[in-house]
């Protein structure tokens, strides 16, 4: 195989979309995932053809070879982390399709990584965003406000927003109800701030329409329709740049606000306000409570003040003071 075709026809580029294909009917991958999991596999393709290598036919040695090339490359370990788990869902896919009898990449190991706290925003920073956002004039100007309302209000990847489909609101629209990964179904609760911003863009979404009609059926079916967008609804590109816009005229740092930080943001708010983990993982849509638990390191301060002031011994220490 060579290194600039290490997906054509004499590479593993059949093999890499069997998988893919296996990912996204079997597994729910979400499109962002499969370009994810494609990538990486092309990268290790490359760096396995310069040395004579197949992903179909690589040893373990040859992809201890490709993991000590990350690291010589300078290589985040969250990325070469990840890389190494497409390695090993793609060759567990060749053994159990039978195009291998065992699987090279068994014996790997991540590299060590420290697990970094999310980024998150004060809530005067959030504040200040939804101050900006009043202040923008016209039509998207209320789509805006529309916007940021429901991805803090619901703790929203921005992709779950951008495609939210017209018909996601339930229950007498007081909720929305969001597929997230892998196709898992949840049920957020909305603001009453978050219902009166949705409101009033739907008063003026048609000026968001494609006028051409072949067009607007397709964009029709979405909340946030785009008139240029080959989806049919707005972009994630283009609502990150909606975004990066109101942080300037917010005063914030653009390097420090993300949609995702606005996630964030959403799930250490609420936990500093005294919501339970379990609940913040079923508005976030976390598979498992492993993964919001990374939220807690908001909650230490709170609750070393819930232990001096409600823990038995901490009111007897008082009365003894007092006495």
């Amino acid at each position: 195989m060579s290194p600039a075709d290490p997906g054509g026809r004499n590479g593993n580029g059949a093999l890499i979309a069997l998988f893919l294909d296996m990912m996204a009917a079997e597994r729910g991958a979400s499109v962002n995932t499969l370009d994810a999991y494609r990538r990486d596999l092309l990268d290790v393709a490359s760096r396995l053809g310069t040395g004579g290598r197949r992903l179909e036919n690589a040893a373990t040695p040859d992809l201890e070879s490709v993991l000590a090339g990350f690291a010589a490359d300078g290589l985040a370990a969250s990325t070469a982390a990840r890389r190494l788990s497409a390695i090993k869902r793609f060759y567990r896919f060749l053994l159990s399709d039978g195009v291998r009898d065992d699987n090279p990449a068994t014996p790997l190991r991540a590299p060590k990584q420290g697990r970094s706290l999310p980024k998150i925003l004060s809530e005067a920073d959030v504040d200040a965003l939804f101050d900006a956002a009043a202040g923008q004039p016209g039509a998207n100007g209320v789509r805006t406000r529309a916007l940021m309302e429901l991805l803090y209000a619901g703790g929203l990847r921005v992709t779950e927003l951008v495609s939210l489909p017209l018909g996601a609101f339930v229950r007498a629209e007081r909720c929305i109800q969001i597929t997230g990964k892998g196709g898992r179904e949840r049920l957020v609760p909305l603001t009453e701030a978050a219902l009166d911003a949705v409101a009033a863009y739907k008063a003026v979404r048609e000026t968001h329409l494609p006028s051409e009609k072949g067009k607007a059926g397709k964009a029709s079916r979405f909340l946030f329709p785009s008139r240029t967008a080959k989806g049919g609804h707005l972009t994630r590109e283009r609502f990150a740049q909606v975004l990066g816009e109101l942080t300037l005229a917010a005063g914030l740092d653009p390097d420090k606000v993300s949609p995702h930080v606005l996630r964030h943001a959403f799930a250490t708010h609420l936990l500093a306000r005294g919501a339970d983990l379990r609940s913040v993982q079923m508005l976030l849509g976390h598979a498992d409570v492993s993964t919001t638990q990374i939220y807690t390191h908001v909650l230490d301060e709170r609750l070393k003040s819930l232990v001096q002031s409600a823990h038995p011994l901490a009111r007897r220490a008082d009365d003894g003071d007092a006495g």
